[in-house]
């Protein structure tokens, strides 16, 4: 399989097309120096595209890095001081990259969104959530009442993180929307939709407020936490359908 033929098989259902509002710059983002026919054998996933990510993806044989949060995103920037380090770190290895951002998000079933939605149990999912005129998230229905804490904790499961809950709502969650990463603004579609709780990765001081005075719980799971579902589905896709090798190069912030 060569890179070109990689990229057409994520689009097939990532469909980039779809999401025109998108400015992430969807799809290769760089090629490597024969896209029609150096065949790639191994494949590495990882949150982001960074010097570290490009590195190790290099070093563990891999030919592509496929991510969430890619270098580019929609405007003119010089090739200079760290992000010349970046881009080199590709180059020089002749690593391709890959970035799918808003379809990852918005992707049912690989996305980030839909993906938490269905490791954390919830029934009837919908898409939930437009940015951009986009939709980008997704919410449901618990199958059992459950504390904010208690879903906070079957969050830090799937996360690898320590989710922060705001109770600020019902003591019993029913109804949950989910947009990942930095989606804190977005706060306020779950508020309209009555949800009894809204999960994403950074909750903002800005929003802490409104949250409290109209009554809905919060948890914020982190922002690199909650955008390793999507990667990881890839992943799992890639080896089960392609056969090729894959990596996933876990370097998180924290945040």
């Amino acid at each position: 399989m060569t890179l070109n033929e990689l990229d057409a098989f994520f689009n097939a259902f990532l469909k980039k097309e779809d999401f025109a509002g998108d400015p992430s710059l969807n799809g290769i983002q760089i090629q490597n120096s024969a896209p029609d026919s150096l065949q790639v054998t191994k494949v590495a996933f990882a949150v982001d595209a960074c010097e570290a990510t490009a590195r190790a993806a290099a070093e563990a044989g891999a030919q592509v890095l496929v991510v969430h949060h890619g270098l580019f995103w929609g405007h003119c920037q010089t090739l200079t001081g760290n992000f010349y380090t970046r881009a080199a770190s590709f180059i020089k290895n002749d690593l391709a990259l890959i970035a799918y951002h808003i379809p990852l998000d918005a992707n049912n079933p690989y996305g980030n969104n839909f993906g938490l939605a269905a490791a954390l149990g919830l029934q009837k999912v919908q898409p939930f959530g437009y940015w951009r005129g986009m939709p980008i998230g997704a919410c449901g229905s618990l199958p059992a009442p459950v504390t904010a804490e208690a879903l906070a904790t079957r969050l830090s499961k799937i996360t690898k993180t320590s989710p922060r809950a705001l109770a600020f709502g019902k003591a019993q969650i029913t109804t949950v929307g989910i947009i990942s990463g930095g989606a804190s603004d977005d706060v306020d579609q779950a508020i309209e939709l009555g949800l009894d709780c809204y999960i994403t990765g950074e909750f903002a001081h800005e929003q802490y407020h409104l949250a409290e005075e109209c009554g809905i719980n919060v948890i914020s799971g982190g922002h690199y936490g909650t955008e390793t579902m999507g990667v990881s589905l890839l992943k799992e896709k890639v080896e089960k359908e392609l056969g090729l090798s894959t990596i996933f190069i876990d370097l998180p912030t924290n945040l």
